[in-house]
């Protein structure tokens, strides 16, 4: 430790590089899902563990109740983590029965900040699905908090919530938390600002299917946001075909200032759930989304000089059919097909040095079992190379991470992959589902799976398993490393793990 006496001693740059070499032990917040812009699922955070015990309390910092059913992916950032989550369990007695719900919690010990509480889309059954709560990850910026409800509401949330009181625009709080037919509760430090709000559903015509799902890209004062528009409740055909699937907003008003102009709707074989990315090609900075019709499309970026009092054509620049030979007219006939039929990509796009991986297939529920891992130079969509997963289906964003590639498939296979060459080096069966996106990160990767166990890896070509830990209930979200602390979400519980001084 610096001492005073010691500090005295010291040069101006000596001291200066002293603090830069302190500070740089944890890398920092982690305030979206995956690195910021290019999706990446890695983290330059060090010090992390190898293991960890519930029962013992070994490199626990601390563990929250979230409600029974927990699809979302933990953030952090300004001392607070948020994340998604549904009101079984309800931290208050004025929010009684199902509700969408999203938590923000003390980084310092899990305790509770302020929720956001949304009723449900009833009696939309497969608008918004029983007890499946909030299921995107929030976007955080400063003090401000981007999220899409269980509602398919684009919201801008405070940071501080109500506590430093009711920061406006929007004002109506109380109604807005409270179903139509019951009387608006009071307002209290604990509940969500809302600083602004825009209706997908509504303002643009999505009609959104099972759950709104995305992780919200924010670039400059843009927001891009998927739209979530998929196939009717009788999974026969699509309600809005016209609808975008692609949406960008002004971040400081919510105001819609461009969608895309592709016509995916009537391709979408089930859903839009895939969140865009962003890379720079030659300085210029590309917006990277894969549809609901299993084709990556890249957009220009939208510029500060944007027009913003019109809505805009997003311009596409080139778009990548991941699966060519699938089915392309009249896709619905093809549900229930494990043999044949569409692809979908409901994974993020990974931008890294230059190319894009995505990972696709057959519907999970519906579509043929199969799936891959593609390389895609992103100047040109040219494919580099593709690699076959398992027989069966893929959620998964991957992890590119010192010439390798991590993912993970539905089947519960972890792969291990060349990043140039798309050659495989390992594989390990876990004997569970997989829809968590694996994170690479302090020379480890981690995972876990749909049965509740968590999986850590050596992030190396050689195949190493450093531990497997059993929680408590199944984990959907990915884990996310902030500031030392590795978090993990299952159904149930919010795990903070730190490796101890011991």
């Amino acid at each position: 430790m610096l001492t005073e006496k010691k500090l005295s001693k010291l040069s101006i740059p000596t001291l200066i590089f002293s603090l830069i070499v302190i500070s740089a032990v944890y890398a920092d917040d982690q305030p979206q899902w995956g690195q910021r812009y290019s999706r990446n699922m890695v983290s330059d955070e060090t010090h992390l563990p190898e293991s960890f015990d519930p029962a013992t309390g070994k490199n626990i910092k601390w563990i929250a109740d979230l409600g029974t059913e927990t699809y979302s992916t933990p953030v952090v950032s300004g001392g607070r983590v948020l994340i998604g989550t549904n009101n079984n369990i309800p931290r208050d007695p004025r929010h009684k029965g199902d509700r969408g719900v999203l938590l923000c919690l003390d980084e310092k010990d899990g305790s509770l900040c302020w929720q956001l509480v949304v009723p449900k889309l009833i009696p939309d059954l497969y608008r918004d699905w029983p007890k499946s709560g909030i299921c995107s990850p929030a976007t955080v910026e400063g003090d401000k908090v981007y999220i899409v409800s269980n509602r398919g509401e684009v919201m801008c949330l405070d940071l501080n919530g109500l506590a430093n009181g009711n920061d406006g625009p929007y004002r109506d709080e109380a109604r807005h938390m409270t179903p139509q037919k019951a009387e608006p509760i009071e307002l209290s430090k604990t509940d969500a600002d809302i600083i602004w709000l825009f209706d997908i559903r509504n303002s643009v015509g999505v009609h959104q299917h099972d759950s709104a799902h995305s992780s919200i890209l924010l670039h400059g004062q843009y927001l891009y946001v998927n739209t979530s528009n998929g196939i009717n409740d009788q999974h026969k055909f699509i309600p809005a075909p016209d609808a975008p699937s692609l949406i960008v907003l002004d971040k400081r008003t919510g105001c819609l200032v461009a969608q895309d102009n592709e016509q995916i709707g009537p391709r979408i074989f089930h859903c839009t759930w895939s969140s865009p990315a962003l890379g720079k090609i030659n300085g210029r900075p590309l917006v990277f989304f894969c549809g609901g019709d299993g084709i990556c499309y890249t957009y220009d970026a939208l510029s500060s000089a944007s027009d913003t009092q019109n809505v805009q054509k997003i311009k596409n620049i080139w778009k990548y059919d991941c699966d060519p030979d699938s089915p392309k007219e009249n896709v619905h006939q093809y549900m229930r097909n494990r043999n044949k039929s569409p692809s979908n990509i409901k994974s993020m796009p990974v931008f890294h040095e230059g190319r894009l991986y995505i990972t696709h297939g057959g519907d999970i529920w519906w579509g043929k079992e199969q799936c891959w891992l593609k390389c895609v130079d992103a100047k040109n969509s040219r494919e580099l190379w593709s690699y076959e997963l398992s027989k069966g289906h893929c959620c998964s964003t991957p992890s590119v991470h010192n010439g390798l590639i991590f993912v993970a498939d539905c089947e519960g296979y972890i792969h291990c992959v060349d990043a140039k060459t798309g050659k495989p080096y390992w594989t390990h069966d876990t004997g569970n589902e997989i829809w968590a996106s694996t994170l690479a990160a302090d020379g480890k990767v981690y995972i876990g799976t749909r049965r509740g166990n968590f999986w850590v890896f050596a992030a190396d070509r050689n195949k190493k398993i450093v531990s497997s830990i059993k929680l408590d209930s199944p984990i959907h979200g990915s884990p996310v490393a902030a500031n030392g602390v590795l978090y993990i979400a299952t159904m149930k519980k919010l795990y903070a793990v730190k490796q101890s001084s011991e």
